[in-house]
């Protein structure tokens, strides 16, 4: 009688959510079909919510015996085929293979699979919740669906007919549902299966990791064991390809016990949903009064945030210039699906290579997808022979596919050999890596390719002082021009901010740092600066989280200035030879930077005051780049004083008043419609 009311309740179900409409049409589909078919496969959504609504008990079937609750619909189903006369060429029940797809799970903590914890009972054969961004990913290889199976006995009654169906089980391997040892249940003779039958589907493998896991590539903790784990999803025909590599899903699925080359706990996935990130409401109290006392001036909120950043790290007041662009760096990454185009490059010569990399270090960990990479491992995806025995190949995400929407921090670049470089240089041109799989090497018959989208900023550092670049110093570089021979100079180009900290620079405050570093080794857990206490960690967290989800647009002014001077600068920079110095990603460049500038700000505007900081920090990197030319611009224009107090905020403004005064003059003197520019330009 239960069963008989659960029966009532599913039909009942498929009736009011238009799911028997929808089963109805699939069905005029396999009967106009002239294919014959051994299973009948057939998608029922299912909503949870309005289930256990209807009838309680069908819902804890479904969510606690998915197995058997898909029998339940089994039953239902081929009862209207037969009712309705749908499918002429349908004979029994076991032809009619069911799947119900979960349109979610009840938000409890026992539907949730942490994967920390991961105390897991995979025999339950029942429904959780997981979220993971995936790591890796095989190519798509052909799976049985269901077969048909004979009696080898011609006398048996059961040597004819759909009598002996088999269909995949969640979790079941190849050989669970097509082998050779089968026995018919009327005489014990052997089965053989009728292969012009057989169903085959579309079969992915991918393994999540948490997101919490990505400390592990965050340089999170150097002073204690850090373990994770990855988890094994099994993607089965209309959910092949719904993943890409470096993004965060939410999957409902049955765990199973897998045993092939070794015995693991994966996932039979039965939905995926993409996580879209919550959207900060707001900022800090601190920041928004600050913001308030600072609105009369479009300079001086950047200029205090950079001084103050990372106090944990530097003192404040030091490495400004670095800390601002660190900043606008980090307010350009992405945390939804929306492809990152405004990635920020930054390559820093140095010759206190430790303190950059503590601060790069501790920059990565303020957004979500900041990613340290590791030297043992490789920044772009390489691929594996996958451990389940489906000869598919798998590949690997690499740091910088995991960095995606965020930063990749790859580290000293003179630790690369020549062939590495060349592959990074070409990256960064194309925004994009093509992985090739040659078909002979992993037992396919043809050669494929994947492209993948690289859609992060690089950060990375030279090191000055290091002995191979002493060896190799240059005498003839330009006024201005930093010397960059130890790294090819094609690589140096297409990092959009080429940064110099070094002793003798602006940005680098020698005796302060000394101080910072002695108190820090006497009291490592101490704040030393009222900046520290007034303004967190997490609070800048909240600050980037916030500001990077504002959507700008440029103002006419701005859009205007930013032109003008690309096209100025491009055609100062121009010779006969070599042709201009400045490529078409500068502009792209420039646009960025004015954006970033303005989101920092935590305005949706960008005016021509952000395209001036932008213009700065761009023509002192290109001045490092290529030497100086007819717009000099003094290495510490952007901060030509040292921030104590609102007088100097105001000298400041000053200063950028004047220069914003010599950009105009530089853009008419040199931009499109003057005298300079020849008519086709």
């Amino acid at each position: 009688m239960s069963n008989l009311k659960m029966k009532e309740a599913a039909l009942i179900y498929l009736d009011r959510s238009g799911g028997l409409q929808t089963f109805i049409n699939d069905c005029k589909y396999y009967n106009d079909s002239k294919q014959s078919y051994a299973v009948y496969r057939f998608n029922i959504l299912i909503n949870p919510s309005d289930i256990v609504e209807l009838d309680a008990e069908l819902g804890n079937h479904i969510l606690h015996h998915p197995v058997k609750a898909a029998e339940v619909f089994q039953s239902v189903c081929f009862i209207a085929v037969k009712t309705l006369s749908l499918i002429g060429q349908l004979q029994t029940e076991t032809q009619i293979n069911i799947v119900l797809k979960l349109t979610h799970l009840p938000s409890l903590p026992s539907y949730s699979l942490n994967f920390c914890e991961f105390r897991l009972d995979y025999t339950s054969q029942r429904f959780y919740m997981m979220q993971g961004i995936v790591i890796a990913m095989t190519t798509v290889t052909k799976y049985t669906q269901g077969a048909r199976f004979l009696c080898s006995d011609e006398a048996c009654p059961l040597s004819k007919g759909f009598q002996y169906i088999r269909v995949h089980a969640p979790g079941a391997t190849e050989s669970a549902t097509v082998r050779n040892d089968f026995l018919c249940n009327l005489c014990s003779s052997s089965l053989q299966e009728d292969r012009k039958f057989r169903v085959l589907g579309d079969k992915q493998i991918v393994e999540i990791i948490t997101a919490k896991a990505l400390h592990a590539f965050q340089g999170y903790s150097n002073t204690q064991p850090f373990r994770f784990q990855s988890l094994t999803i099994f993607l089965r025909d209309e959910l092949v390809n719904k993943m890409s590599i470096g993004n965060e899903y939410k999957i409902i699925g049955i765990p199973t016990c897998v045993k092939t080359l070794q015995t693991s706990v994966c996932i039979e996935a039965n939905s995926i949903t993409f996580c879209n990130p919550k959207v900060p409401s707001g900022i800090s109290d601190n920041f928004r009064c600050l913001l308030s006392l600072t609105s009369s001036s479009c300079w001086k909120f950047t200029a205090i945030l950079a001084n103050i950043f990372a106090s944990h790290i530097v003192p404040p007041g030091t490495y400004n210039f670095l800390k601002l662009c660190l900043l606008m760096s980090l307010v350009q990454t992405r945390d939804s699906n929306k492809e990152l185009e405004d990635c920020l490059d930054i390559l820093i010569i140095t010759s206190d290579t430790l303190l950059v990399d503590r601060l790069l270090n501790y920059s990565i960990n303020l957004v979500p997808r900041g990613v340290r990479h590791p030297v043992s491992t490789e920044i772009f995806p390489t691929l594996f022979r996958n451990n389940y025995g489906t000869g598919a190949v798998s590949i690997q995400a690499g740091s910088a596919l995991l960095a995606k929407g965020g930063i990749c921090f790859i580290g000293d670049l003179a630790s690369y050999k020549k062939d590495k470089l060349e592959q990074l240089q070409s990256v960064m041109e194309s925004r994009s890596i093509t992985v090739y799989i040659p078909g002979k090497k992993f037992g396919d018959d043809t050669n494929q390719q994947t492209t993948f989208p690289i859609q992060c900023s690089f950060w990375s550092f030279i090191d000055m002082d290091s002995s191979s670049r002493k060896n190799m110093q240059k005498t003839n570089t330009l006024i201005g021009q930093m010397d960059c021979s130890l790294i090819p100079a094609n690589l140096v180009e297409v990092f959009g901010l080429l940064i110099n900290c070094n002793e003798s620079s602006p940005c680098h405050p020698f005796l302060p740092t000394v101080q910072h570093t002695l108190k820090k080794a006497i009291d490592p857990e101490g704040l030393l600066y009222l900046a520290s206490k007034q303004f967190t960690t997490e609070d800048f967290e909240k600050l980037l989280a916030f500001a990077k989800n504002l959507n700008v647009e440029f103002s006419l002014e701005a859009e205007r200035m930013v032109h003008g001077y690309y096209l100025a600068s491009r055609r100062i920079r121009t010779d006969s030879i070599f042709g201009s110095k400045l490529s078409a990603s500068a502009l792209k460049y420039l646009i960025s930077l004015s954006e970033a500038h303005a989101r920092l700000n935590l305005r949706n505007k960008v005016l021509k005051e952000d395209v001036l900081i932008a213009v700065l920090l761009f023509e002192t990197s290109l001045t490092l780049k290529y030497g100086a030319t007819v717009f000099c611009v003094a290495p510490n224009a952007v901060f030509p004083f040292e921030l104590y107090n609102e007088e100097y905020l105001e000298q400041r403004d000053v200063y950028l008043t004047q220069c914003q005064q010599q950009l105009l003059q530089f853009i008419a003197t040199y931009g499109p419609g003057t005298a300079v520019f020849a008519s086709d330009e």
